[in-house]
């Protein structure tokens, strides 16, 4: 899920060597927390938050068949 989550994120932004993550987990759920760089937030969020939205939905499919809650957070 992780590995998959980071793939999504650093191909959305243009310095993907910036983007960190940080992986909570508490029981069956998980906190996957992103930090980029300020110019690629925009890029992340999308108009209207869309984008942002869609890698949730993905990370959440994924989430599913391990039986697992993620909740995705972009610092």
């Amino acid at each position: 899920m992780k590995e998959l989550a980071l793939h999504l994120v650093k191909s959305l932004v243009d310095q993907p060597d910036k983007v960190e993550l940080t992986v909570h987990e508490e029981g069956d759920s998980v906190t996957l927390a992103f930090r980029v760089a300020e110019e690629d937030k925009g890029k992340i969020i999308g108009k209207q938050g869309k984008v942002i939205k869609a890698v949730r939905a993905v990370i959440s499919i994924a989430a599913a068949k391990a039986d697992k809650k993620v909740v995705v957070d972009l610092e």
